[in-house]
């Protein structure tokens, strides 16, 4: 029989009981408390996201234009733009956008950074040279002006920004899955896989694939703040989703002809950014910190 070592995923097989699951809640909230924090902070943004039609007074686009440029109050949180509408169902239709293209961009990313880094890592040799030589020229490119040479020659919409931006996010990503693969790729059980007979497709999703899972999950965290923020970035400059579909990164556009007059305009969205990027990267740093084996107990 295999020592316990040798597969170190075994205990996945059976399912824990609730008792267990909420023990392991608790243990990561005393350990992490930012890290639950943000959790929540995530919980509620994809809450919002799923539900925001049901949850926001009005449609995003009613336009009230005697009321314009209203200041915050229990009528309007968030106060009115310069066309009436209130900004608060605006923002809650934003989280809308931000949490598809930011899961959207890194499901792409990390399907393509796990299949590359798993094959090139595992593979060594000259391919593996030949893939890192091409991920040193694609990261070389400047991340934000290549999806703006791309959205200007497809058009915008979230399909193109999601393939887009995945692909942009996947090559950094991938090195981290090609550095895991290496390590596990040197283990016993790899070799006794590989002398049984076992098929590379076999080892790769049996035996690699499990124990890189730590590796992909934390880097697909943080790279949802990324996307976000780089989605924020292409709105703001007018290269995001198309109008009339609110976006945060718009609402903070449309604010600076009035940040004199009116800067709690720039202000909600620019909250909403902050407080969605912190959380998933702090999510991401407790990830890191339970799930990476060279971290545990450093701290």
């Amino acid at each position: 029989m295999a020592d316990s070592k040798s597969l170190p995923f075994d205990s996945f097989d059976v399912v824990p009981p609730p008792s267990t699951v909420f023990s392991t809640i608790q243990k990561f909230a005393r350990r992490k408390p930012l890290g639950a924090v943000s959790v929540v902070v995530i919980i509620v943004m994809v809450f919002v996201a799923l539900f925001g039609s049901w949850l926001a007074p009005v449609s995003y686009d009613d336009i009230d234009i005697p009321n314009r440029l209203q200041a915050p109050s229990l009528q309007y949180p968030a106060g009115t733009d310069a066309q009436g509408r209130d900004q608060f169902s605006r923002l809650i239709y934003g989280a809308n956008t931000s949490v598809l293209i930011g899961f959207g961009t890194v499901l792409v990313s990390g399907f393509i950074a796990t299949t590359l880094g798993i094959i090139s890592g595992y593979k060594s040799g000259w391919f593996d040279t030949v893939v890192q030589r091409i991920v040193d020229i694609w990261q070389a490119f400047p991340g934000l002006i290549f999806v703006i040479f791309v959205v200007a020659i497809f058009g915008a919409s979230r399909v193109t920004l999601i393939f887009t931006m995945g692909l942009l996010f996947s090559a950094g990503a991938s090195r981290l899955v090609r550095g895991a693969t290496m390590a596990v790729s040197s283990e016993a059980y790899i070799e006794a896989a590989r002398s049984l007979g076992a098929t590379d497709l076999r080892i790769w999703l049996q035996h690699v694939l499990p124990n890189v899972v730590p590796v992909i999950i934390i880097s697909m965290t943080v790279q949802v703040g990324g996307a976000i923020l780089l989605e924020s970035s292409l709105s703001f400059l007018g290269f995001g989703t198309p109008p009339p579909f609110p976006s945060w990164g718009r609402m903070l556009n449309d604010a600076q002809s009035h940040m004199t007059s009116a800067p709690y305009l720039a202000v909600f969205p620019g909250i909403a950014i902050a407080l969605a990027v912190y959380a998933f990267n702090m999510f991401g740093d407790a990830l890191r910190d339970v799930l990476d084996p060279r971290l545990r107990g450093s701290r």
